[in-house]
């Protein structure tokens, strides 16, 4: 069993199991984790969007909460415990982030923001569903095929970026014609298979009786796999608007 979030692997909530000292991790502990998390987060992107809206640069904001939050999230990722103190942080930083590019794409582009916000949260309630009613069943081979194309993904994303320091870029990934939306579309079903991952992982751990401050820990790894939702389909909603 494995899953492609690095946040939310199952080896870090054996190493837990059994653990904890009568306060244990629970779902609906997580959830309401989660929805913390987001509200910090929305509020975050909300002052850069205005920041943006009145005219101020926001590069060295959108920086800070880029490479801030992928530090925060490193140290959550290697310390759990920290958890609690720093998935807000992470929310927080990273909303930095997503408000600043959120308001850069809605000039270009009028309501695409909305939209990608409405077709996150949708496809979150939509796999949640199928993955409480069992229409979608996590199977060895599921996780295996998502846990792969995940990885390939992230080593795509690393050499284009590598690529980029010499002027060059992958073809077709950041192209607006019908085999760069074609991928877009593939990356983005990948990014929403990967919540259902996250379910499963949670899921596991709630039953496992790990810690309560573990309840941090797992929504702060299903906000990661958000974030990566929401621009990809930022991303894809682009394109097709740039056609």
């Amino acid at each position: 069993m494995r899953s492609a979030n690095p946040a939310l692997k199952r080896s870090t909530f054996e190493k837990y199991r059994g653990m904890s000292s009568g306060k244990e991790m629970t779902l609906s502990g997580t959830v309401s984790k989660t929805f913390i998390l987001l509200v910090i987060l929305m509020a975050s992107a909300f002052y850069t969007w205005h920041q943006y809206s009145v005219g101020h640069s926001v590069g060295p904001l959108i920086m800070i909460g880029l490479f801030g939050g992928l530090i925060t999230a490193l140290i959550v990722s290697f310390v759990p415990k920290t958890a609690p103190l720093l998935a807000p942080v992470y929310a927080a930083l990273e909303g930095l982030a997503i408000g600043g590019i959120s308001a850069a794409f809605e000039s270009q582009f009028n309501g695409i923001t909305v939209q990608a916000v409405a077709l996150t949260f949708g496809t979150l309630l939509a796999l949640l569903f199928a993955y409480a009613t069992r229409i979608i069943k996590v199977t060895h081979n599921f996780r295996l095929i998502v846990f792969s194309a995940t990885i390939g993904i992230m080593l795509v994303y690393l050499t284009s970026f590598i690529l980029s320091f010499f002027g060059m870029a992958v073809p077709y990934l950041h192209s607006s014609g019908p085999i760069g939306i074609g991928i877009s579309l593939f990356i983005v079903v990948i990014a929403a298979l990967n919540l259902v991952l996250d379910f499963d992982f949670i899921e596991n751990a709630a039953n496992q009786r790990v810690p309560k401050y573990m309840e941090w820990y797992g929504a702060f790894g299903l906000i990661v796999t958000l974030i990566w939702l929401y621009f990809e389909i930022l991303h894809l909603l682009a394109k097709l608007k740039d056609r």
